[in-house]
């Protein structure tokens, strides 16, 4: 599998990450069978692992520190700080009170020494950006961390970070982890070319846009409770409603991306996490399986290479810069001079 900068780290990382929000109560509760599966994705040449504290609430960082035992040494152990873990209002946040703890319980269940990328979960508008990189940059100096970076940051808080850590003397945020998909592709307009300035990595999530890529979904009928995209959003929004406009737009799309991907020989899954990494800005594209079968469908897409004429005919069904999850439609031309550049 093709390996990549991860921004100025000089750390090398393979063009698929695993994630590993799936591992645990949140999704497949059975610890050995969630080894299993991080052990197919690194014999498969995946050394790039994903995960966070509020994952299960560390249930997921147990699961990979078990995988990691004998195999430490040749991958990539990234986790994240921010959302609550509890209760008490402390235990989440950018504060350095929570960093300095949230930091050595994730090592702890981990079972490591170090992590080689932590990344802030979100911003935290009630701390300032300035005592959140100071701490970061102090845990770099005492070895327990290697780099940081941020996740869902907008450009104008990469922006204000790189800054901050310029004018302080601090150690800047390495790279971001945002949402990108073909359905998702409002990144290109600012958050890629900010990383991109500043030389930072990207890695993506949710490049099937939560299961709608996947090609499992083709009716409003094909939804039920069972479904991952159902359970999630009734547990972010509170609702879904298989029958609104936004979810119609996209299950009408899919028979279109459906024969395009056929046309060159791939799934719809593998040519949306192939599409995501064909950008110039993308280092590396985040697979959540669930399952052994999950994982299986995707590793090939870690070598693919999309055509040009298939970008092209990608960027015509859902333009550049551009997203279906909006509430309110761009205004018009606002994608125009966005353009994809292959590598």
């Amino acid at each position: 599998m093709e390996m990549r900068n991860l921004g100025a780290t000089g750390m090398k990382v393979s063009s698929l990450c695993l994630g590993t929000m799936m591992f645990g109560p949140m999704g497949n509760p059975d610890r050995e069978d969630c080894v299993r599966i991080i052990h197919r994705a690194f014999d498969a040449g995946i050394n790039f692992v994903d995960t966070a504290d509020v994952y299960s609430q560390g249930v997921s960082e147990e699961i990979v520190g078990a995988a990691l035992k004998g195999r430490r040494e040749n991958i990539v152990v990234a986790t994240k700080f921010f959302n609550p873990m509890g209760e008490d209002p402390n235990r989440r946040g950018g504060s350095r009170r929570w960093i300095e703890q949230a930091v050595d319980d994730s090592l702890r269940r981990l079972g490591i020494d170090y992590i080689d990328l932590y990344q802030m979960h979100r911003w935290d508008s009630a701390t300032d950006i300035d005592d959140t990189l100071f701490t970061l940059t102090e845990l770099v100096r005492k070895g327990k961390i290697r780099s940081f970076g941020s996740s869902m940051f907008p450009a104008d808080r990469i922006v204000e970070a790189q800054w901050v850590a310029d004018r302080r003397n601090y150690l800047p945020f390495r790279c971001e982890q945002s949402v990108y998909s073909m359905f998702n592709r409002d990144i290109e307009r600012f958050v890629l070319p900010a990383c991109q300035r500043y030389g930072m990595g990207m890695i993506v999530w949710s490049p099937l846009d939560g299961g709608f890529l996947s090609g499992k979904y083709k009716a409003a009928k094909d939804f039920d409770d069972s479904s991952r995209i159902v359970n999630f959003s009734k547990r972010f929004t509170g609702t879904f409603d298989a029958e609104s406009e936004v979810i119609q737009r996209k299950l009408a799309l899919i028979p279109e991306l459906e024969k395009l991907a056929a046309d060159a020989g791939v799934s719809l899954a593998q040519m949306a996490v192939g599409f995501t990494i064909e950008h110039p800005a993308v280092t590396s594209a985040i697979i959540g399986p669930r399952t052994m079968e999950h994982l299986e469908t995707l590793l090939d897409a870690g070598d693919l290479r999309l055509d040009p004429a298939v970008l092209d005919a990608i960027d015509a069904l859902c333009p550049p810069g551009t997203s279906l999850n909006a509430v309110v439609d761009l205004p018009s031309g606002t994608a125009k001079d966005v353009t994809r550049r292959t590598r």
